[in-house]
């Protein structure tokens, strides 16, 4: 325990596969109750429900919803529902820290012979507006809502691949990069609400996500060989850095893309 983090909540985008489950569950066993935010099946529903009953025998509170981060809709009746929550346990600070953690793009070349083999226009809104913009969206309306206040932390995850180039992974790259931007701005305008914004960038992880694109043993065998640790980045790795970088003594860290990933990036 410690951080000043008991008793105080965490919202988080993504939070039932990779790096928001692994964040979900460290921060619980430094206190936190844990609002998770996913887009799950009924086939993967299970596991859900797994990570809710595992923060809970952390004694901490976890209250998830099934919906679609980007829909404007849904998010705004989500926010509505965590108000009434955090109402009902008298807790006056709101949320504290905010994870984005949300995977869901298409991977794609943009040049190819046939236009159904390339990226279309729908495709990179879509991937764009899932895994960059909806961070804009969801600060706007936490901060609006007054359901974050001063000393809350924002994280964003984000990977080489912002300024790497991988064939098919385009779109997400381009999402990374704006992510990694949105991250900079927000930095700027909330400083002055005492609130930071970061981007952390992991090492190659094994997660779902990056089991979906094309060529990831490759990936994978490649961050092997340079990284100076000579293994990959854990979930485990990322959730204990952003346990530690939600502490109330790092307010005067922000606006940065901070690696996680034992010095890989360097090689």
């Amino acid at each position: 325990m410690g951080h000043g983090l008991e008793n105080s909540w965490a919202l988080i985008l993504g939070a039932s596969s990779g790096f928001g489950e692994a964040a979900a569950l460290e921060l619980a066993s430094h206190g936190m109750n844990i609002f998770g935010v996913h887009l799950d099946r009924k086939s993967t529903m299970p596991k859900v429900e797994e990570i809710k009953e595992k923060i809970k025998k952390k004694g901490r509170e976890a209250a998830f919803f099934n919906i679609n981060a980007a829909d404007p809709e849904q998010r705004s009746e989500t926010l509505g529902e965590i108000e009434q929550i955090l109402d009902e346990h008298g807790n006056s600070s709101g949320i504290k820290v905010l994870i984005h953690s949300l995977a869901f793009g298409t991977l794609k070349p943009y040049i190819a012979l046939y236009e159904k083999d390339r990226v279309s226009n729908k495709n990179m809104d879509m991937t764009l507006d899932v895994m960059a913009h909806s961070l804009v969206y969801w600060a706007q309306e936490i901060v609006s809502r007054k359901m974050m206040v001063g000393g809350g932390r924002i994280f964003a995850m984000t990977s080489a691949g912002s300024h790497r180039v991988w064939p098919t992974y385009g779109p997400v790259s381009a999402s990374k990069a704006a992510l990694e931007s949105h991250i900079r701005q927000l930095a700027v305008e909330l400083a002055r609400h005492k609130i930071t914004a970061n981007a952390i960038q992991a090492g190659v992880t094994e997660t779902p996500a990056l089991s979906k694109i094309p060529g990831n043993e490759e990936i994978i065998k490649h961050a092997i060989s340079v990284n100076p640790a000579g293994r990959l980045t854990t979930t485990s790795d990322v959730a204990q850095a952003i346990a530690a970088l939600s502490a109330d003594d790092t307010h005067w860290l922000t606006g940065n893309v901070i690696k996680v990933d034992g010095g890989e990036d360097l090689i």
